[in-house]
């Protein structure tokens, strides 16, 4: 068996951090486990602070990174009952799917519709899942006011297309004019392009005249946050009355926020760890990941996928990842 292995924590400036290992053992499935031979694997951001030992955990070495992925289960273990040898399903791991071949739980697959192929069930999990999750916790209702930055990466455009979906006005922000027309194509309704870094209060208070002026009634009722870093108070201070700050990631770093700010809207910071929450309550999370794919089957959603690339070069969709050079999802395919 084939796998991409981290075999020292750092990026992809470090030849030894990622490699192809062969011939390795098959892995074999426990109890309430499924084997997959895995078809295609969706990168995120947390799979470079894995390999860099940066995430909230931090796997033995040498280990596989790749949390979200699609595949074919080829045996199962005691105890599952609900999938079978040759179901196609999407699926998510704490780590080891760039592999062709990796063993999951059984409750965290999805049983994927014939029509969907595998490179977009590997692109939907993560980014989507965790965003259907945010609004459902923000109880997102149409006609409110929506504000999401980065919204043309893998998680702001999985924001756009279901706030879209749930009767939004969504407004968009990007970091330039040809990521923002990614975000009005993906439904956006008004478009903002901000600076790629705000280091001045001057800065500061230009982001939050953008946001306001491309705002009906100048205030915002839920605000998704993967960005963070200094664009997370400017941001805030758009809220109207009972606005939700949805705290998601933070590739821009980890912001300070005065929490007087909440306390003057009467507004919620909300944090938002899908992976969690899957573990906790496994039940509600998979309730949430067959609504997306009821969703992406009835044609509601679409991941973009920016990238593919074999496993042999998944380096390479990881520096793109790193760099920010592609638009939409970078997947790896087998």
């Amino acid at each position: 068996m084939r796998a991409i292995r981290s075999h020292i924590a750092g990026g992809t400036d470090n030849p030894d951090s990622l490699r192809l290992d062969l011939d390795l053992p098959e892995p074999v499935p426990g109890a309430g486990e499924v084997l997959l031979r895995v078809k295609a694997v969706g990168l995120n951001f947390p799979d470079t602070l894995i390999i860099r030992d940066k995430y909230q955990f931090k796997p033995p070495r040498p280990f596989s990174p790749g949390i979200e992925g699609a595949g074919v289960v080829e045996a199962i273990g005691p105890g599952v009952s609900r999938l079978k040898p040759g179901d196609r399903v999407m699926a998510t791991g704490q780590w080891g799917m760039l592999a062709e071949k990796v063993v999951v739980l059984e409750r965290n697959c999805v049983v994927l519709p014939d029509r969907v192929p595998d490179d977009e069930a590997a692109a939907l999990l993560i980014t989507y899942a965790t965003d259907h999750y945010a609004y459902k916790l923000a109880n997102l209702k149409a006609g409110e006011r929506v504000f999401i930055l980065g919204a043309a990466g893998g998680v702001g455009l999985a924001g756009v297309q279901l706030a879209k979906a749930a009767g939004a006005f969504v407004i968009a922000g990007a970091a330039s004019a040809e990521r923002a027309e990614i975000a009005r194509q993906a439904g956006a309704d008004a478009l903002i392009v901000y600076p790629r870094t705000i280091d001045t209060p001057e800065a500061g208070r230009a982001f939050t005249n953008q946001i306001r002026e491309s705002a009906p009634d100048g205030a915002v009722d839920v605000i998704l946050d993967p960005v963070g870093g200094s664009y997370a108070e400017p941001a805030f201070r758009t809220m109207a009355w009972g606005g939700r700050y949805l705290v998601i990631g933070f590739t821009a770093g980890i912001p300070k926020m005065p929490l007087n700010l909440a306390l003057l809207k009467g507004a919620s910071l909300i944090g938002v760890f899908w992976g969690a929450f899957n573990d906790a309550f496994p039940e509600e999370s998979a309730k949430l990941s067959n609504e997306l794919a009821a969703m992406h089957a009835a044609g509601k959603i679409q991941p973009l996928i920016g990238m593919r690339t074999p496993l042999e070069d998944a380096r390479e969709g990881f520096k793109a990842l790193e760099d920010r050079s592609i638009i939409g999802k970078i997947v790896v395919t087998l």
